[in-house]
């Protein structure tokens, strides 16, 4: 018995992929650790519940949106373009991180991780968020419930949700235009 395998193309961290013969019942998750050696989104639960395998998958208008990769196939992502948390930060030319991004700098500000695990989530989750801010700012007084909503669904084991949730919060708020008022 073999597993039945189809191409796979997509664009992963700006670079193009594939085609790549790929099981069809591979999920993503595996295919970014196994195929590409993108090791930062995280197996948590398998069951989608904890958002630490959250990637962001780029839209064709330019919009981001979450998904987590251990419950969705890999040949879903065909001809999509998707950001893993190894491609958040600037590279140079050699591939060394020149720049991390105001979210990754913020997370390490404000000590917001304890063990780490669930940080690719999270730093992909404030990513998004970011994101849609820039094309949707805020009330002031919205901002915290917009915050804990778009971070609401990533589980940190070690109660690390207050500091990631002020790293995010100082983010929006240094970010001119993310919020009015």
């Amino acid at each position: 018995m073999s597993l039945s395998t189809k191409p796979l193309s997509l664009t992963v961290n700006g670079k193009t992929v594939g085609p790549i013969d790929v099981p069809e019942s591979m999920m993503m998750q595996d295919f970014l650790h196994e195929y590409l050696n993108l090791t930062g989104a995280r197996l948590g639960c398998g069951q989608g519940i904890c958002h630490a395998c959250t990637i962001a998958v780029e839209h064709e208008d330019g919009t981001l949106d979450e998904r987590r990769t251990c419950i969705t196939g890999a040949h879903w992502f065909d001809g999509r373009h998707v950001r893993t948390v190894e491609g958040i930060a600037e590279r140079d030319e050699e591939g060394a991180i020149a720049m991390l991004s105001p979210v990754q700098k913020a997370f390490i500000e404000h000590f917001s991780f304890q063990c780490g695990y669930c940080t690719p989530g999270f730093v992909i989750g404030a990513t998004v968020l970011i994101d849609r801010l820039r094309r949707e700012p805020v009330a002031r007084e919205q901002l915290e419930d917009v915050i804990t909503e778009a971070l609401d669904r990533h589980i940190c084991r070690c109660t690390g949700y207050v500091r990631y949730f002020e790293a995010v919060r100082d983010v929006v708020l240094r970010t001119p235009g993310l919020v009015i008022g």
